[in-house]
């Protein structure tokens, strides 16, 4: 059913953002807006709507993945739209990069994620919507209303479907308990079941690079499902997996909510103890590549936030996990 509302409103997406839009939109019943990205040979690029936004609230689907391109494309968007007289415009992106750099964790390095959140102000965003930041505080980041989905929800609904017997939620290092019990919690409310954890020790000397994993609890004939955030180089993922098969478990998949996938993310996955990778639609698709990762989507969820956001209706049921 088409959203009913007195301020009109338009989805644009930018080049990462056009399948979740499509769906997006196919969940509000609306049509994709059209937009044209114009590229120099130097590699400069321009935005410009070919429709109007004067008056409307604009919803800007685009994630801020690598390379930086993507983030310069929203930050033209943004301006465009301001500039054409927009009413309102909402950044919606359901993968946030830079959030890794969250905090100045040795000295003489930059703080990523405040500087873009800075990027998308300044450009003139009025509002954001985003999926599973790295860490929670980046909402504070800003000075605008940030809306804070999670992939749990999302992710949780699948894992239930399998009917899995014996299920055990892991968490692929300390700092991430927290995120791995709210998910155990989320199945809890689905399967009425209370689900035990375990958590992985690693020991990472560099970024990207882990050297050696233990596993904090026991795996013994359990179906393991390690909850997390990003999947980049997919190496912790894999490591706790082979551990964990190695410790008796008798299944391991991983659920992300990310799946970034970057260099030799889908061999290494493809070469390892993973059952399976379930990852959002937050960033394009690499189901494809690896038969091994299975992709479910969010668009439902940012629909429902967009929906709630036009109709002036609370979204808070829409943030409980």
């Amino acid at each position: 059913m088409a959203l009913e509302t007195s301020i009109p409103y338009k989805v644009f997406a930018g080049s990462k953002g056009q399948d979740i839009a499509q769906r997006i939109c196919d969940h509000l019943g609306c049509s994709l807006g059209k937009l044209t990205i114009s590229r120099f040979s130097d590699g400069e690029f321009s935005v410009a709507f070919d429709e109007t936004v004067r008056g409307h609230s604009v919803y800007l689907v685009q994630s801020t993945c690598p390379t930086s391109d993507n983030l310069m494309e929203l930050l033209l968007m943004i301006d465009a739209a301001k500039r054409a007289s927009a009413y309102k415009v909402v950044a919606v992106t359901p993968y946030f990069g830079w959030a890794r750099q969250d905090r100045k964790d040795k000295p003489r390095v930059s703080i990523g994620a405040k500087l873009v959140a800075n990027m998308l102000q300044t450009a003139g965003a009025d509002r954001v919507i985003t999926v599973d930041l790295h860490a929670d505080q980046i909402q504070g980041f800003f000075d605008i209303p940030v809306d804070h989905l999670y992939g749990a929800n999302t992710l949780a609904d699948h894992v239930a479907s399998l009917g899995l017997q014996n299920l055990i939620i892991a968490s692929p290092d300390v700092g991430g308990s927290k995120r791995a019990a709210a998910f155990a919690k989320k199945m809890q409310s689905i399967t009425g079941q209370s689900l035990p954890m375990v958590i992985c020790y690693k020991h990472r000397p560099e970024a990207n690079q882990v050297s050696e994993i233990r596993v904090l609890g026991d795996v013994r004939g359990k179906d393991v499902v390690i909850v997390d955030d990003i999947a980049d180089t997919a190496g912790t993922l894999c490591k706790a997996a082979n551990v964990m098969m190695e410790s008796g478990a008798h299944s391991v998949r991983a659920v992300v909510s990310h799946g970034v996938l970057s260099g030799d993310a889908c061999r290494r996955i493809m070469l390892s103890d993973l059952t399976e990778l379930v990852c959002t639609d937050t960033l394009p698709a690499r189901d494809t590549l690896c038969p091994k990762v299975h992709v479910v989507s969010v668009a439902t969820p940012i629909a429902e936030t967009i929906r709630a956001i036009q109709e002036h209706r609370s979204i808070s049921e829409l943030n409980i996990i």
